[in-house]
């Protein structure tokens, strides 16, 4: 394979110009060159490559499929370029050319976008993948250095990573506004007797909190519906029961049309979300930034 040197890569970009112009003439007037100069270029390009790259006939260049192959070639490789030089850019601003982020389901329907897109809107160089898990996987996609940074809820339960806390916050009822529930001020966990829940189709039911609140006061409901996060909030609003869930996910989940009264819950259920990431992590512009639009973000709920 002949070397690759400064001299080589000019005389592929000579070939470029020559195969989009057609002639050696134009291709000289646009690179500033001679017409005996682009000829000498071509000819110890071609002497280089091994391959006939133009035929000629009558003062005419006729590309050979093989300078059609080179030529698709040199576009790819000038599209590398380009690439390498947006991460050398995202590099300098932000000590990395890309970022993974996990996140759990509960912050991926809106606050993650928004911390994603306020990121690329400060340097839109970075390369940013986003995957949604569970809190387990999360951690667990961080420590195998599948992820860089991760959003759980909290407690952590990783030794291995370190962890800031962003958030904790107090659950909220979601009620469907034709039912007497939703002209309560508060909704007290005594106020779902009778009421039908939608809850979270954890792995175990047992462990729903909600669940446990409700047993634990001796509060007969009528029925429940299990059903993944992403559709808790439009079961509520088609009126098929009453919810208790992290304010964050209600709002991102909800719009104004959808006829469902937030409304505070009495006892407190807390929920607690943070980031998580490896130790060598710390210091990163990044994360730093990441940081900072995280907690700007949740100003706006």
């Amino acid at each position: 394979m002949p070397e690759v040197t400064i001299n080589s890569l000019k005389a592929l970009a000579t070939f470029k110009t020559l195969y989009e112009v057609g002639s050696a003439s134009g291709t000289a007037r646009l690179l500033g060159m001679t017409q005996s100069g682009v000829s000498r270029s071509l000819a110890q390009l071609e002497e280089n490559l091994g391959i006939q790259l133009f035929l000629r006939e009558k003062n005419r260049l006729l590309a050979t499929p093989e300078a059609r192959e080179l030529y698709d070639e040199i576009l790819r490789l000038m599209g590398n370029i380009e690439e390498l030089r947006h991460s050398v850019l995202a590099l300098k601003e932000f000590g990395t050319s890309r970022l993974r982020i996990a996140a759990i389901p509960g912050l991926c329907f809106g606050f993650v976008p928004q911390v994603v897109a306020a990121l690329l809107a400060e340097n839109s160089r970075i390369s940013i993948s986003l995957d949604m898990m569970s809190s387990h996987d999360v951690q667990t996609a961080v420590e195998s250095s599948h992820a860089d940074i991760g959003f759980i809820t909290l407690p952590a339960t990783s030794p291995q990573l370190l962890t800031e806390t962003l958030l904790v916050t107090e659950a909220v009822a979601l009620v469907p506004d034709k039912l007497e529930l939703a002209t309560r001020d508060v909704v007290e966990v005594s106020d779902l007797r009778g009421q039908h829940l939608v809850i979270s189709n954890q792995p175990s039911v047992s462990t729903n909190p909600l669940l446990e609140l409700v047993a634990e006061h001796g509060v007969k409901i009528s029925g429940k519906t299990e059903a993944n996060i992403g559709t808790i909030s439009a079961l509520v609003a088609n009126e098929v029961g009453v919810t208790v869930m992290n304010p964050i996910t209600a709002k991102d989940q909800l719009s104004r049309h959808d006829h469902v009264k937030v409304l505070p819950f009495m006892p407190a259920l807390s929920f607690g979300f943070g980031i998580v990431y490896r130790p060598e992590w710390h210091e990163s512009k990044v994360l730093a930034s990441l940081k900072h639009k995280a907690k700007k973000t949740l100003m706006n709920y």
